[in-house]
């Protein structure tokens, strides 16, 4: 396999991770909620919250949505077979779920004949096994999910029109694949667990770098290198879930990675639990940062690009401009605004990245406690403003000096090198297919500019841009690809590009791919 078909294999992984974290969003904030109207000092402030009926109803949907946290690892299974895998993608899915169970059983055999099952519950946890589905297993948790995910996105790949002889020619074609995917799991338990066992030794000896003090630091540093590249996720996952963001024991569990820790405590034990302060060093990873990012560096940078936009250029800029922040603002989508001096200007784009970075630090000095995973206004006001004890008011400060940091460092460096930032183009795409939804119009002009149905070999997207791999990138017309209101196109590898849509990317994949 060439290094253009890894790195597109490893970008198609790390793009799978959004579909489970896609889902615990919505669910995270929803508990969020549901866990602030419950905690005591909220009561004693809105007594109506204290009303049985009411109570009663909020309490039921803790528990309802508490089920999701409870069974992540079969998120991520799911979601990577489904992302990974080109063909047959419910069979995939379906797959993965028996591909999980069967390495819970694998796991369990594995330790019952190496003699290693823990037979003393309050031992269990200190030798990383636990009891997922009714198995007691080694603690894979989302690493167990992943390898399910591929295993059967690539065997659903491989057999999903496989033919049988004749005698067994029932169990060919789709049903073969989760057939397989029980031999194929059975043999990789019995590899998976001593490898993992290995491995929690190896991302333990990560943690204390990652843990250190200037962790933060490294970490936004790690994220926004990794942003072109689509591997951002990649690294975030493993912070949040593996041993590289520390192994936790609250209320006499352990928790894996900071977000499992951070979920226990945010959601059951509250701000006024002795618990609680831990959560500074749980939350100096998580959605704390992206907010100075989202609602207070993007404001600065935007207003620097529309005060060095040229005069005539300055009323269709602007639009673009607060498009652009306020779906980072609003949907935590931060692409579309980073790739507009990206690959502009990558000085530009280091010093965001230090800025950001600084902020994300001072924030863990500060012992500030916003927790979750995404930096939206909502996530703010949910995790931040709700909960005692968060010392939100940290974020305004620091966000407060990040917003001028960027101003005037972007507008003093736009201006010094006379970087084509939007706005200072001499010519200026007034396309508004994207502000009127025309996405048939633009998904046309998308396939003419590649070079028609011909040259395109496959299509996906992520959360904000099209990636589509081509026969041949010589052949593009760069200038009528404008044309559709793209925010962006760059090429990450030979013959794969990427095309930045924001949050409308997957109404425009659904019409390319009706028009292929």
């Amino acid at each position: 396999m060439d290094r253009a078909k890894i790195s597109e294999e490893v970008q198609r992984f790390g793009r799978s991770l959004l579909l489970p974290i896609a889902v615990m969003a919505p669910v995270g904030m929803i508990l969020g909620i549901v866990n602030a109207l419950t905690q005591a000092y909220l009561v004693s402030k809105v007594p109506l919250l204290g009303n049985p009926a009411i109570k009663l109803f909020l309490i039921s949907v803790k528990d309802s949505m508490s089920i999701i946290f409870s069974n992540i690892p079969i998120l991520f299974a799911m979601g990577v077979a489904y992302g990974v895998s080109r063909k047959e993608k419910g069979i995939s899915v379906f797959s993965s779920v028996i591909s999980y169970i069967v390495l819970l059983a694998g796991s369990n055999v594995y330790l019952k004949i190496t003699g290693t099952l823990i037979k003393e519950k309050e031992l269990m946890d200190k030798a990383g096994q636990a009891m997922v589905l009714g198995i007691q297993t080694v603690r894979m948790d989302v690493f167990g999910g992943i390898i399910s995910g591929l295993i059967a996105a690539k065997l659903t790949d491989r057999f999903y029109k496989t033919e049988l002889p004749v005698a067994f020619a029932f169990f060919s074609g789709k049903k073969l694949v989760p057939i397989l995917s029980i031999f194929v799991t059975s043999v990789a338990s019995f590899i998976a667990t001593p490898l993992w066992m290995y491995f929690t030794k190896v991302l333990a000896g990560m943690s204390v770098i990652l843990l250190h003090p200037l962790g933060p630091f490294v970490n936004i540093i790690m994220v926004r290198l990794l942003i072109p590249f689509g591997l951002h996720h990649t690294w975030s996952a493993l912070l949040r879930f593996t041993e590289a963001g520390g192994v936790y024991q609250i209320a006499g569990k352990t928790y894996v990675g900071v977000l499992p820790a951070a979920n226990e405590i945010i959601f059951n034990l509250g701000p006024n639990s002795p618990e609680w302060q831990m959560m500074p060093k749980l939350t100096r990873f998580l959605a704390q940062n992206q907010m100075i990012d989202t609602l207070f560096m993007f404001p600065g940078i935007a207003f620097a690009m529309y005060k060095t936009a040229y005069k005539k250029n300055k009323p269709l800029v602007k639009g673009i401009l607060i498009t652009m922040v306020l779906t980072a603002f609003l949907g935590n989508i931060t692409e579309p605004l980073e790739f507009s001096f990206l690959f502009i200007s990558p000085v530009l784009y280091l010093m965001y990245i230090l800025i950001g970075a600084a902020s994300s630090l001072a924030l863990a000095f500060m012992g500030t406690a916003v927790g979750y995973i995404r930096g939206t206004i909502f996530d703010f006001i949910i995790f931040g403003v709700m909960y005692e004890n968060s010392k939100f008011y940290n974020i305004i400060i620091v966000g407060v000096v990040a917003m001028f940091v960027s101003y005037f460092t972007f507008k003093w460096y736009i201006l010094k090198r006379n970087l084509i930032t939007p706005g200072r183009e001499e010519e200026v795409s007034d396309s508004k297919l994207l502000v009127e939804k025309r996405y048939k119009e633009i998904a046309k002009i998308v396939v003419e500019a590649l070079g028609g149905k011909e040259n395109i070999v496959n299509v996906e997207n992520c959360i904000s841009r099209l990636r589509i791999d081509l026969k041949d990138k010589n052949i593009i017309n760069k200038e009528r690809l404008k044309e559709s209101g793209t925010l962006g196109v760059f090429f990450p590898s030979k013959n794969h590009i990427h095309i930045v849509f924001g949050p409308h990317v997957e109404f425009v994949r659904n019409e390319v791919d009706e028009l292929l």
